[in-house]
């Protein structure tokens, strides 16, 4: 029988599948038809925003290999959110509470933290490398090799954009009206995730309102997700152009606090010289448990999952935080 875990950072979900653990590992294929399966909401089923698969690492160091597969079925290169909650089942697993996980693009530390609040457990990963390169997206007729700061005309009319890749790729813009939040944000990120000139590949769309000094509040348009509670690694970017757009607001000694829709995360910005970096703070929830035969699952079979919650109290815990938070 196999057991897979339902999991949240900032009520940003995935469904866990850890591949150690099987005879024969499934193919790309496979898990990529697994997580358009589980990831669709019913009536009866949670749904999720993608599927992590944690796999044995391909060299030397890392506890496990991540591999990030959205709900339509497309790999992405990162998710800040659901690498807290491998780095809490793999800290579980092996023991240990500070380690590197392979992911697409890099080997990225992760450590426990500090409970965010009474039955909430907290870490904290990597988010780098930081690039600003069109090749990074890759974006193009903007006649730019860099967007920073400054407006696109063909997107909108007034807003200023910021494009930052770490590695995944987010268009940012810092915003002052709900409606901009919302129904812009949701009009700009739908055009530029269907096909388009600018973002072949698509984009992930981050809004953000400044809040007051070190505080933002986010809201994501995801690629091959849309409208998302929250994204890990939109969160950190939006952090870093946030210290870099608007530093007499930011104090990079401190830690950055981000409101999104799905609760709150705690970023840090490392300045390093050769490579700078950020630290996304945030919950790893286990919500639920999800058993299926492995043959079953191996021969695509889904429709046999059976889905019990976690009798641990961690997403009441969870939602009770949420709801004394200040914004």
């Amino acid at each position: 029988m196999t057991e897979l875990v339902h999991v949240h950072g900032s009520h940003n979900s995935f469904y866990l599948l850890d591949q150690t653990l099987f005879e024969t590992p499934l193919s790309q294929k496979q898990f990529i038809q697994l997580a358009q399966k589980l990831c669709q909401q019913k009536d009866d089923w949670p749904g999720a925003d993608g599927l992590l698969v944690v796999d044995e690492p391909t060299h030397a160091g890392p506890l496990g290999k991540m591999t990030v597969v959205n709900a339509d079925g497309s790999i992405a290169s990162m998710c800040g959110n659901g690498l807290r909650t491998v780095a809490r089942y793999l800290s579980e697993r092996e023991g240990q509470t500070a380690f590197t996980v392979e992911t697409a693009e890099s080997d990225l530390k992760v450590r426990q933290e500090a409970n965010f609040a009474p039955g909430v457990p907290a870490f904290s990963v990597e988010i780098s490398p930081i690039r600003f390169n069109k090749k990074a997206f890759p974006f193009d007729h903007l006649e730019k090799e860099r967007i920073f700061d400054t407006k696109l005309p063909v997107l909108h009319d007034y807003l200023h954009f910021t494009a930052i890749a770490v590695p995944t790729p987010h268009l940012i813009s810092f915003v002052e009206t709900d409606e901009d939040l919302t129904d812009t944000l949701g009009q700009l990120g739908q055009r530029l995730n269907a096909e388009n000139p600018y973002f072949p590949d698509g984009v992930n769309v981050n809004f953000a309102k400044i809040l007051g000094k070190n505080t933002l509040f986010v809201q994501t348009y995801e690629r091959g997700v849309g409208f998302t509670n929250a994204c890990g690694t939109g969160m950190s970017a939006t952090s870093y152009a946030f210290s870099m757009i608007h530093p007499e607001l930011v104090d990079v000694s401190k830690e950055l606090t981000i409101y999104n829709p799905g609760g709150m995360v705690k970023t840090r910005i490392h300045q390093d010289k050769e490579q700078p970096w950020i630290e996304l703070i945030g919950n790893a929830t286990f919500i639920d448990k999800v058993t299926i035969p492995e043959e079953y699952l191996s021969s695509g079979h889904f429709d046999l999952a059976q889905l019990r919650p976690v009798q641990t109290g961690e997403e009441t815990n969870y939602n009770r935080f949420v709801a004394n938070l200040p914004h």
